[in-house]
């Protein structure tokens, strides 16, 4: 930025961004691990997932 430029148009000075939040995010994180890999949120993919991880729980639980 040349001198010349900022007499002329001005400096803009920007906000400072604010902090990630840090604690509680973990619950959060965990909650939606659990939605997702019950298939309860909505997601073909999560539904799909789960429907392969019920049918290897079921296909172990024979064998035990």
């Amino acid at each position: 930025m040349s001198i010349e430029k900022a007499i002329t148009e001005g400096i803009v000075f920007k906000k400072q961004p604010a902090p990630a939040p840090t604690g509680g995010g973990k619950v959060k994180t965990k909650a939606r691990k659990t939605s997702y890999i019950k298939g309860t949120h909505g997601s073909g993919a999560a539904k799909m997932k789960a429907r392969y991880r019920q049918a290897r729980a079921n296909r172990h639980k024979d064998k035990a």
